[in-house]
């Protein structure tokens, strides 16, 4: 497919560096002339956390968004950015809107997911280190780090998943747009993860 919204450049283009894991940050990956649609279209979310897109209801340029983070043509791009083939894995996309201070602790992922895609949709962040991503040397400190990714409109981060790829932001409560498509190990894995995501939704309607 046609990546209209998408710039694959942004990629191709990126700051690329291999410690202390895989990662690459960018600017630029959402097109220009596509930013207004995406502002109106964005979901309402009313709830912090992420959410399957499964589990909203997409229309107009966003679904269009989605259409091309997961598609064959940005997998191919991401595969030679990586120089590993990331076709074989199921993709899970995943969106949020809310954060809440409880939020970014540092963390390395699971080891069913084998890289992770951000793109955020911010217009602005005014807080000066709150809500931005940290590419961390260990589980415990935010400093020193070694990338911080300003979660501003059209910025876009991707890293290898390992035992030693540490990330995390500080507390920050509030909007925080930003859309995440993950490649998992395999797609018994996907569905286990859709499940867990709608099952975690159904505790937390019954529970708050």
């Amino acid at each position: 497919m046609t990546l209209s919204i998408l710039n694959p450049d942004a990629i191709r283009e990126s700051q690329f560096s291999k410690e202390p894991y895989p990662h690459f940050l960018g600017s630029g990956f959402i097109r220009e002339d596509k930013i207004d649609d995406l502002r109106r279209d964005y979901p309402p979310i009313k709830k912090a956390g992420y959410l399957t897109v499964d589990d909203i209801e997409l229309a107009g340029s966003f679904k269009q968004l989605i259409d091309e983070m997961e598609s064959p043509d940005l997998t191919e791009v991401l595969s030679k950015r990586f120089g590993m083939d990331l076709h074989r894995f199921p993709r899970l996309t995943t969106v949020r809107r809310l954060s809440q201070g409880n939020d970014g602790r540092i963390h390395t992922d699971g080891p069913s997911k084998v890289m992770t895609l951000l793109v955020y949709m911010n217009d602005s962040w005014d807080a000066s280190e709150d809500g931005r991503l940290r590419v961390l040397y260990d589980g415990t400190h935010f400093e020193p780090y070694a990338c911080e990714v300003p979660p501003t409109m059209g910025t876009v981060f991707g890293f290898l998943r390992g035992e030693n790829s540490w990330h995390g932001h500080k507390p920050f409560t509030g909007e925080r747009r930003v859309v995440q498509t993950a490649w998992v190990t395999d797609a018994e894995e996907l569905e286990r993860k859709k499940r867990r995501n709608s099952f975690s939704k159904l505790l937390k309607r019954i529970f708050s």
